[in-house]
């Protein structure tokens, strides 16, 4: 568990908020209607901003150095309809050849707001690995409330995600 800032490189959103609450359901993964119709060919949705996922962070790099790092739209690898940036080819490869294994729960979309029946953005820098598995969470404040109760926001998040990924389809 940890956080980190992130340096704005090729960010799709160059600052986030870190200290508000989530916004209720019905929250729309990106302004882009394009965007919106190819989520609803996957299988499940992925939250992204302007086409990109996690907002540009490299999901390797939580699992290789243990924090946030911005990814680069040179090293881009498009996976569930959705473009992934690496902040190296290496992570890009290592993450092409097994999505699964580093993409983040949920869609990457918030999972505090999961566990609670609905869908919020994130912001990179509050995530948590458990179970070799990497969590995002809308801010920093919303981290540690999901982190008082790991187990118990997994579990209720694991049972509401089918539902929440369905209505978020629409």
């Amino acid at each position: 568990m940890g956080c980190a800032s992130l340096q704005a490189k090729d960010s799709p959103q160059s600052s986030a908020e870190l200290s508000t609450d989530p916004v209720p359901p019905a929250i729309a993964v990106s302004s882009n209607k394009a965007d919106e119709s190819q989520i609803a060919n996957v299988k499940e949705p992925i939250f992204a901003e302007n086409g990109v996922a996690i907002r540009g962070a490299d999901p390797v790099a939580y699992f290789q150095v243990g924090q946030p790092v911005q990814g680069n739209k040179q090293f881009t690898h498009n996976w569930m309809g959705v473009n992934w940036w690496f902040s190296s080819a290496k992570n890009r490869d290592l993450f092409s050849a097994s999505p699964e294994q580093y993409a983040p729960q949920y869609g990457g979309f918030c999972a505090f707001a999961v566990a609670n029946g609905y869908t919020a953005p994130i912001v990179p820098e509050a995530w948590s690995i458990v179970g070799g598995r990497l969590y995002l969470n809308f801010s920093l404040r919303i981290r540690d409330r999901w982190e008082r109760d790991i187990p118990g926001n997994i579990a209720r998040a694991n049972k509401n995600w089918p539902a929440a990924a369905a209505n978020f389809r629409g």
